[in-house]
């Protein structure tokens, strides 16, 4: 970052193969946590988990928000029906006392934070065209928040040693807990066949949270969207 930027947190995605009320799944879980000089006037520790079907379908998701004296728990819940409708439990409590429980109702797609950004994954590039736009919906408490995608065509990255060719997506949300209504984040995805997360940036109030790629295994794929720097030889 330049000097104009402050480092607000860290933050790690995981990514594994796991199982959810006892059918084969995708398991997300992203851990951030402030840094730096935000560390010592707002500190943070929130996770977020989720769970997506291998159609996939995204099943369950919680956000656990840790805020030095201030503890909550968002839970969601998500039952597909047959008539297309998405049935969504929303449970939100702290240590003491419940503060939501709630079914939400919607049609379409329908996520979480953490799960709209692995949605991605699922889109078939081959056909895709710059500026293509794919609307969608995130569950918030007792809303549904209206939010885009916005892809803007292929980019390279780098962090530290690494460069990776990617496909680049906007994310536009309509919620206020977001400094801006569009680009209130981006998303990088490697672009080869495992469609792996190289890089996320999200704009939050108090600065900004980034998270790169940093290692896999077991890949369906081989890991042709990282570039292969050639080291040059010595002579003598």
């Amino acid at each position: 970052m330049g000097p104009d930027h402050v480092e607000a947190g860290l933050a790690t995605l995981s990514v594994k193969e796991s199982e959810y009320q006892g059918a084969p799944s995708w398991h997300y879980n992203l851990l951030f946590r402030s840094a730096g000089v935000i560390e010592k006037v707002f500190r943070m520790r929130d996770t977020m988990d989720c769970h997506y079907s291998k159609e996939p379908r995204l099943l369950f998701s919680s956000k656990r928000t840790n805020e030095g004296d201030y503890y909550l728990v968002d839970n969601l819940q998500f039952e597909y029906q047959g008539s297309g409708r998405i049935d969504i439990h929303s449970h939100r409590h702290t240590l003491k006392e419940t503060k939501i429980d709630t079914m939400l109702m919607a049609k379409g797609r329908v996520f979480d934070m953490l799960g709209a950004t692995m949605y991605l994954r699922s889109l078939d590039w081959r056909t895709m065209s710059y500026g293509a736009e794919f609307p969608f919906m995130i569950a918030i408490g007792r809303e549904l928040v209206n939010a885009r995608f916005r892809y803007t065509g292929q980019q390279i990255v780098e962090h530290k040693e690494a460069k990776f060719r990617t496909r680049h997506f906007y994310i536009d949300i309509y919620d206020e807990a977001f400094s801006q209504a569009k680009e209130a984040a981006e998303v990088w995805i490697g672009d080869d066949e495992n469609h792996i997360p190289v890089k996320i940036r999200a704009k939050l109030k108090i600065g900004a949270a980034e998270v790169y790629y940093k290692d896999s295994y077991n890949l369906r794929a081989p890991l042709t969207c990282r570039i292969v720097v050639q080291k040059k030889l010595k002579a003598f």
